[in-house]
């Protein structure tokens, strides 16, 4: 249960969209120092990319912080994949994400993963991680069972897991869940069935077919589907969120499905790329596309009606909630049982439910209305 969050009048206010949503590379890393910012430099690493947020000097992983939290605690930040402009904003410094919280607290935090969000990419930066001492990971996990016997490695360490994202539930102490898995999945097919009269063949374009989160999402649409006979859900395909490979996914249903009416994207990656496919002539306020997107990377398609609508929530937010919930966890002050409660800084306060879950709270729905309102 969210007992107080920041209002979404806050996402209004830019985020340096520029650094935030900018690509990354596996062999470059970006450092810069607790409490103030300095330019980013440039330096090669051998297992994956990282940005860096280093505690003041003086700081370590054993000692007390100001209202017993821990100062000085390493936390690593893995996400599915780098490069991927929705984990570049949910974790920099810059967007007010995870590395901002951490600096907040006065932790050690630095953003690693693979380039592709699969387990065989990210399992290798997680266990860099480990070797370098982590005291807490914060992990959107590309699959929900083939990461467990390293993060259970970590556990046994007494390393603190928090997930972020996309779960991996046997094998973490908390999860930090972006927004009801029901309401994204059932909102999502409402939106759509209203954009094309509750009538017509529709197919999704998903993330990769192990991705817990895109799993439950769709789970829920099916189910909701149910709501609407005359809609048909004639297939799911993958986009492994890539962008070529989503593009090629988006351009195969074209042809296969002549008669399709909508598509409905759970992913970022997913829905820009199916936008760029439907934004010519012949597909432009034919076939309906929503899901879930920046507003940045929107702002051109609802503007030219490609998308009317799409949703999301402020990925920054996710990152800072994750983060401060890692450092409790790590510093010892909640279990991450149900009804424990804790401070998320500018966020407000929390209280863990159910399944060892936190809310951050509702999907919101962009278009014409407010996107203009928006920087992230």
């Amino acid at each position: 249960m969210h007992l107080r969050r920041a209002t979404w009048l806050a996402l209004a206010l830019p985020v340096a969209t520029t650094v935030a949503l900018s690509a990354c590379s596996s062999s470059s890393s970006t450092t810069s120092t607790a409490p103030s910012s300095s330019a980013p430099a440039a330096s090669s690493s051998s297992a994956a990319a990282s940005t860096s947020a280093s505690a003041p000097a003086g700081g370590s992983s054993s000692a007390a912080a100001t209202g017993g939290l821990k100062t000085g605690l390493k936390v690593f930040v893995i996400p599915k994949n780098l490069g991927n402009s929705y984990f570049t904003t949910a974790d920099s410094a810059n967007s007010g994400g995870a590395i901002a919280a951490l600096q907040t607290l006065s932790e050690t935090g630095s953003e690693t993963s693979g380039t592709s969000a699969t387990p065989a990419s990210q399992i290798p930066a997680i266990q860099a991680a480990i070797s370098k001492g982590a005291n807490a990971l914060i992990v959107s996990a590309t699959d929900p069972t083939a990461l467990c016997p390293t993060l259970k490695s970590a556990m046994s360490r007494g390393i603190t897991v928090v997930t972020y994202d996309s779960d991996a539930p046997t094998c973490r102490s908390m999860f930090i869940n972006q927004a009801s898995t029901a309401q994204i999945g059932t909102s999502e097919v409402d939106v759509l069935a209203k954009e094309i009269g509750e009538t017509g063949q529709i197919a999704i374009v998903s993330a990769a077919a192990s991705a817990t989160n895109q799993n439950a999402w769709i789970g829920y649409m099916k189910t909701e589907l149910k709501k609407y006979p005359k809609m048909q859900l004639v297939s799911t395909v993958y986009g492994n969120d890539d962008p070529t490979t989503a593009t090629q996914v988006t351009q195969g249903l074209l042809q296969q499905y002549p008669n399709l009416k909508g598509i409905i994207s759970p992913t970022t990656v997913g829905i820009g790329a199916a936008a760029a496919v439907l934004d010519t002539a012949k597909y432009r306020g034919k076939i309906a596309l929503t899901g879930l997107g920046t507003p940045d990377e929107m702002k051109k398609y609802v503007a030219d009606g490609t998308v009317k609508q799409f949703e999301l929530w402020n990925p920054a937010d996710l990152g800072y909630l994750a983060a401060y919930a890692a450092v409790e966890l790590a510093s010892g002050k909640i279990k991450g049982n149900s009804g424990d409660q804790f401070s998320a800084g500018k966020l407000g306060s929390y209280t863990v439910g159910a399944g060892n879950t936190v809310l951050l709270g509702p999907p919101f729905v962009f278009d014409s209305s407010n996107i203009a309102k928006f920087n992230f």
